[in-house]
Protein backbone atom coordinates (compact mmCIF):
# COMPACT_ATOMS: atom_id res chain seq x y z
CA UNK A 1 0.00 0.00 0.00
CA UNK A 2 1.26 3.47 -0.86
CA UNK A 3 1.88 6.08 1.84
CA UNK A 4 -1.07 8.21 2.91
CA UNK A 5 -1.11 11.97 2.72
CA UNK A 6 -1.51 13.77 6.08
CA UNK A 7 -5.11 14.67 5.16
CA UNK A 8 -5.92 11.09 4.14
CA UNK A 9 -4.60 9.95 7.53
CA UNK A 10 -6.72 12.62 9.26
CA UNK A 11 -9.88 11.50 7.42
CA UNK A 12 -9.24 7.84 8.20
CA UNK A 13 -8.52 8.65 11.85
CA UNK A 14 -11.74 10.67 12.16
CA UNK A 15 -13.83 7.84 10.72
CA UNK A 16 -12.30 5.32 13.12
CA UNK A 17 -12.77 7.68 16.07
CA UNK A 18 -16.36 8.64 15.32
CA UNK A 19 -17.41 5.03 14.82
CA UNK A 20 -16.86 4.59 18.57
CA UNK A 21 -17.53 8.08 19.95
CA UNK A 22 -20.47 9.07 17.71
CA UNK A 23 -22.27 5.92 16.58
CA UNK A 24 -25.51 7.86 16.02
CA UNK A 25 -23.85 9.87 13.22
CA UNK A 26 -21.81 7.02 11.75
CA UNK A 27 -21.34 6.40 8.81
CA UNK A 28 -20.40 10.05 8.33
CA UNK A 29 -21.54 12.63 5.80
CA UNK A 30 -19.00 14.78 4.00
CA UNK A 31 -20.00 17.79 6.10
CA UNK A 32 -19.53 15.85 9.35
CA UNK A 33 -16.16 14.57 8.14
CA UNK A 34 -14.95 18.08 7.38
CA UNK A 35 -15.98 19.14 10.88
CA UNK A 36 -14.15 16.19 12.40
CA UNK A 37 -10.99 16.93 10.43
CA UNK A 38 -11.01 20.61 11.41
CA UNK A 39 -11.87 19.96 15.06
CA UNK A 40 -9.96 22.24 17.44
CA UNK A 41 -9.62 19.70 20.24
CA UNK A 42 -7.91 16.28 20.25
CA UNK A 43 -6.15 17.12 16.98
CA UNK A 44 -2.49 17.82 16.23
CA UNK A 45 -1.93 19.77 14.14
CA UNK A 46 -5.15 21.81 13.91
CA UNK A 47 -6.02 22.25 10.23
CA UNK A 48 -8.54 24.03 8.01
CA UNK A 49 -9.48 21.59 5.24
CA UNK A 50 -12.19 22.43 2.71
CA UNK A 51 -14.91 20.07 1.50
CA UNK A 52 -13.01 19.68 -1.77
CA UNK A 53 -9.83 18.79 0.12
CA UNK A 54 -11.61 16.15 2.23
CA UNK A 55 -13.46 14.74 -0.78
CA UNK A 56 -10.14 14.32 -2.59
CA UNK A 57 -8.73 12.50 0.44
CA UNK A 58 -11.80 10.24 0.54
CA UNK A 59 -11.30 9.33 -3.12
CA UNK A 60 -7.70 8.39 -2.39
CA UNK A 61 -8.73 6.22 0.57
CA UNK A 62 -11.48 4.55 -1.46
CA UNK A 63 -8.91 3.55 -4.07
CA UNK A 64 -6.98 1.78 -1.29
CA UNK A 65 -10.14 0.09 0.06
CA UNK A 66 -9.65 1.91 3.37
CA UNK A 67 -12.94 3.81 3.01
CA UNK A 68 -16.18 3.07 1.19
CA UNK A 69 -19.56 4.70 0.77
CA UNK A 70 -22.33 3.61 3.09
CA UNK A 71 -25.74 2.67 1.72
CA UNK A 72 -29.33 3.26 2.74
CA UNK A 73 -29.22 7.04 3.07
CA UNK A 74 -30.28 9.90 0.81
CA UNK A 75 -27.05 11.69 1.81
CA UNK A 76 -23.80 10.04 0.76
CA UNK A 77 -22.02 8.77 3.84
CA UNK A 78 -18.66 7.17 4.40
CA UNK A 79 -17.22 4.50 6.68
CA UNK A 80 -13.77 3.07 7.18
CA UNK A 81 -12.50 -0.40 6.36
CA UNK A 82 -9.15 -0.11 8.15
CA UNK A 83 -9.32 -3.37 10.11
CA UNK A 84 -9.96 -5.52 7.06
CA UNK A 85 -7.77 -3.61 4.61
CA UNK A 86 -4.79 -3.58 6.96
CA UNK A 87 -5.60 -6.97 8.54
CA UNK A 88 -5.48 -5.56 12.06
CA UNK A 89 -7.44 -6.21 15.27
CA UNK A 90 -9.63 -3.42 16.63
CA UNK A 91 -7.12 -2.62 19.40
CA UNK A 92 -4.37 -1.88 16.89
CA UNK A 93 -6.76 0.14 14.71
CA UNK A 94 -7.67 2.27 17.75
CA UNK A 95 -4.00 3.03 18.49
CA UNK A 96 -3.30 3.93 14.86
CA UNK A 97 -6.30 6.27 14.83
CA UNK A 98 -5.12 8.15 17.90
CA UNK A 99 -1.62 8.47 16.42
CA UNK A 100 -3.07 9.77 13.14
CA UNK A 101 -5.23 12.31 14.96
CA UNK A 102 -2.87 13.51 17.72
CA UNK A 103 0.66 12.82 16.47
CA UNK A 104 3.46 11.06 18.33
CA UNK A 105 2.62 10.03 21.91
CA UNK A 106 3.97 7.94 24.77
CA UNK A 107 2.41 4.59 25.65
CA UNK A 108 0.73 6.18 28.67
CA UNK A 109 -0.73 8.98 26.55
CA UNK A 110 -1.97 6.48 23.99
CA UNK A 111 -3.73 4.45 26.66
CA UNK A 112 -5.45 7.58 27.98
CA UNK A 113 -6.35 9.06 24.59
CA UNK A 114 -7.67 5.81 23.12
CA UNK A 115 -9.95 5.01 26.06
CA UNK A 116 -13.14 5.89 24.17
CA UNK A 117 -12.08 3.71 21.23
CA UNK A 118 -10.76 0.76 23.24
CA UNK A 119 -10.11 0.44 26.97
CA UNK A 120 -6.70 -1.14 27.47
CA UNK A 121 -6.12 -2.95 30.76
CA UNK A 122 -2.70 -1.42 31.32
CA UNK A 123 0.24 0.24 29.58
CA UNK A 124 1.94 -3.10 28.90
CA UNK A 125 -1.11 -4.10 26.86
CA UNK A 126 -0.75 -0.93 24.77
CA UNK A 127 2.95 -1.62 24.25
CA UNK A 128 2.22 -5.19 23.21
CA UNK A 129 0.04 -4.02 20.31
CA UNK A 130 2.55 -1.28 19.43
CA UNK A 131 5.32 -3.86 19.27
CA UNK A 132 3.20 -5.97 16.91
CA UNK A 133 2.54 -2.95 14.69
CA UNK A 134 6.27 -2.14 14.67
CA UNK A 135 7.12 -5.75 13.72
CA UNK A 136 4.86 -5.70 10.66
CA UNK A 137 6.43 -5.65 7.20
CA UNK A 138 6.37 -2.83 6.40
CA UNK A 139 6.12 -1.49 9.97
CA UNK A 140 3.10 0.68 10.79
CA UNK A 141 4.53 2.42 13.87
CA UNK A 142 7.96 3.37 15.15
CA UNK A 143 9.31 4.05 18.61
CA UNK A 144 11.14 7.37 18.51
CA UNK A 145 14.39 8.16 20.30
CA UNK A 146 13.65 9.79 23.65
CA UNK A 147 14.04 13.55 23.35
CA UNK A 148 16.11 15.57 25.80
CA UNK A 149 14.13 16.33 28.94
CA UNK A 150 11.47 13.69 28.25
CA UNK A 151 11.00 10.75 30.62
CA UNK A 152 9.46 8.40 28.05
CA UNK A 153 9.91 7.69 24.38
CA UNK A 154 7.08 8.48 21.98
CA UNK A 155 5.54 6.35 19.25
CA UNK A 156 4.67 7.61 15.76
CA UNK A 157 2.57 6.09 12.97
CA UNK A 158 4.28 5.34 9.66
CA UNK A 159 1.24 5.30 7.37
CA UNK A 160 2.38 8.72 6.12
CA UNK A 161 6.06 7.77 5.96
CA UNK A 162 8.99 8.27 8.35
CA UNK A 163 8.35 10.82 11.12
CA UNK A 164 9.90 14.26 10.81
CA UNK A 165 12.97 15.15 12.91
CA UNK A 166 12.18 16.36 16.42
CA UNK A 167 12.67 20.07 15.68
CA UNK A 168 10.48 19.99 12.59
CA UNK A 169 7.91 17.87 14.43
CA UNK A 170 7.67 20.40 17.26
CA UNK A 171 7.03 23.25 14.82
CA UNK A 172 4.50 21.16 12.86
CA UNK A 173 2.63 20.10 15.98
CA UNK A 174 2.25 23.60 17.44
CA UNK A 175 -1.56 23.91 17.56
CA UNK A 176 -3.49 26.74 15.99
CA UNK A 177 -0.71 29.28 15.28
CA UNK A 178 -1.21 30.72 11.83
CA UNK A 179 1.27 32.79 9.83
CA UNK A 180 -0.93 35.85 10.43
CA UNK A 181 -0.89 35.31 14.19
CA UNK A 182 2.88 34.82 14.11
CA UNK A 183 3.33 38.09 12.22
CA UNK A 184 1.12 39.87 14.74
CA UNK A 185 3.16 38.48 17.63
CA UNK A 186 6.38 39.65 15.99
CA UNK A 187 4.93 43.13 15.42
CA UNK A 188 3.85 43.31 19.06
CA UNK A 189 7.33 42.23 20.15
CA UNK A 190 8.87 44.99 18.04
CA UNK A 191 6.47 47.56 19.49
CA UNK A 192 7.23 46.52 23.06
CA UNK A 193 10.98 46.63 22.41
CA UNK A 194 10.68 50.18 21.06
CA UNK A 195 8.55 51.22 24.04
CA UNK A 196 11.11 49.76 26.44
CA UNK A 197 13.92 51.65 24.71
CA UNK A 198 11.97 54.92 25.07
CA UNK A 199 11.39 54.26 28.77
CA UNK A 200 15.08 53.55 29.33
CA UNK A 201 16.02 56.81 27.59
CA UNK A 202 13.50 58.73 29.73
CA UNK A 203 14.85 57.20 32.95
CA UNK A 204 18.42 58.04 31.95
CA UNK A 205 17.46 61.68 31.16
CA UNK A 206 15.65 62.08 34.48
CA UNK A 207 18.61 60.54 36.32
CA UNK A 208 20.99 63.04 34.71
CA UNK A 209 18.74 65.98 35.59
CA UNK A 210 18.52 64.81 39.19
CA UNK A 211 22.21 64.02 39.40
CA UNK A 212 21.56 60.36 40.17
CA UNK A 213 23.85 57.65 38.82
Amino acid sequence: MRLLSPLEARVLGVLIEKQSTGPDTYPMSLNALVGGCNQKTARSPVIEASEADVLGAIDGLKALSLVFEGSGSRVVKFEHNAGRALKLPSQAVALLAVLMLRGAQTSAELRLNSERLHRFADISSVEGFLDELAAREPPLVQKLARAAGEREARWAQLLCGPPAPAAARAAFDEPGVSSGELSALRAEQTRLAAELAELKALVQRLARELGVD
